[in-house]
């Protein structure tokens, strides 16, 4: 597979075996030859757990404390008084049957999905193209709530949702190139408390194994793990 002139620039400013301490590799990425838009900033974090184990599922949500900069569409299932609450919230989308039909037509341009718990009917008929989507809600993560308007804008806000893979594996996004290394450094750092808190119980071994940064365009550097836990742990 051939790599442009831009990747293998950025792979030779990196040493593949060397643990990078948090804020140096920011530098680093921050350093690299960018794309003409503004890369999102990505984590993959190993975790010591077997997902086919319901007990070692590790899934939850976290607020950002900079948010991600991205933009994020948000569409609510509501009827009655709620519709106005959710619109004023500053909802992309309200709606039931309308949006039923919509998605099942194939339509999916859209981040999260909010419903109120006597709309989980309606919903329930789109399992199929939700959940593999990661788009169903959910009342653990705060998506199936009468407070439409809180979990609007906490989503909004930088709240994310994460859920590890059947490899152990959980990838999610911390903010964009374009923040500071602070900003990022704050959101990684938040991302790592909140799994650390999820640890299961029947976790035995190391729970955090890896941890890889990479942009959209660069390459991965791995992480030294003591320099992504808050010094107040």
């Amino acid at each position: 597979m051939s790599r442009s002139k831009r990747y293998e620039e950025n792979l030779s400013k990196v040493n593949r075996l060397q643990d990078y301490d948090l804020n140096e590799a920011l530098g680093i990425l921050k350093s690299t030859t960018h794309a003409k838009f503004d890369e999102n900033v990505d984590m993959a974090i190993n975790l010591g757990v077997n997902p086919r184990h319901a007990d070692q599922v590790v899934r939850g949500t976290v607020s950002l404390p900079h948010g991600t900069g991205k933009e994020v569409k948000v569409l609510v299932f509501a009827k009655g008084e709620k519709v106005t609450e959710a619109e004023e919230a500053g909802a992309d989308y309200v709606g039931s049957d309308d949006y039923v039909q919509k998605i099942q037509g194939g339509w999916t341009d859209i981040d999260v999905i909010i419903a109120t718990p006597d709309m989980m009917g309606v919903v329930g008929k789109l399992g199929r193209i939700l959940g593999p989507r990661g788009l169903m809600p959910n009342p653990k993560s705060g998506t199936v709530t009468m407070d439409v308007a809180s979990a609007i804008k906490e989503v909004k806000a930088g709240k994310i949702e994460f859920r590890v893979e059947k490899n152990g594996i959980i990838h999610t996004g911390i903010g964009k190139l374009s923040f500071d290394e602070n900003q990022l450094s704050e959101n990684a750092k938040t991302v790592v408390d909140a799994l650390i808190k999820l640890k299961p119980a029947s976790v035995k071994g190391t729970y955090l194994k890896k941890v890889t940064l990479s942009s959209t365009m660069g390459p991965g550097l791995k992480i030294d793990k003591a320099s992504l836990i808050h010094s107040s742990r």
